[in-house]
């Protein structure tokens, strides 16, 4: 079992920059594949990004490419989504999800643990 704390949003203007922080525990934080989504109000929840476990690579949606960056710090327990040069429509509410074992995996049915979020409002 693992719990997960996210925490680092806030309202920022456009063109602006986040940094959102994910402390887990329990589990096996170094094998297990860590991620991000979204959910904006009326909308369905949204991948992100997500880094794998064990050493595994990242991968990002297509509108957090290049503007995001998702790392992880096993020591810690922790991971992080850099959000730079946001935009309006990334307003939503951010959520980091685990999962055991390191599979690359974007579709948020996919992974038992999560945090409660934390809301991200950029303004124009």
């Amino acid at each position: 079992q693992m719990e997960l704390v996210d925490s680092g949003g806030g309202l920022v203007q456009a063109g602006g920059s986040l940094r959102l922080s994910c402390a887990a525990s329990g589990g096996t934080f170094y094998s297990s594949a860590l991620a991000w989504f979204r959910q904006a109000p009326g909308k369905e929840r949204e991948f992100v990004a997500i880094i794998g476990g064990s050493g595994g690579g990242a991968r990002y949606s297509f509108f957090a490419e290049g503007r995001f960056t998702i790392s992880r710090d096993n020591a810690k327990s922790a991971v992080y989504l850099q959000m730079s040069n946001l935009k309006p429509e990334d307003t939503a509410v951010y959520y980091c999800a685990a999962r055991n074992g390191g599979f690359i995996l974007t579709d948020w049915r996919d992974y038992p643990y999560w945090g409660r979020g934390t809301q991200v409002t950029v303004s124009s």
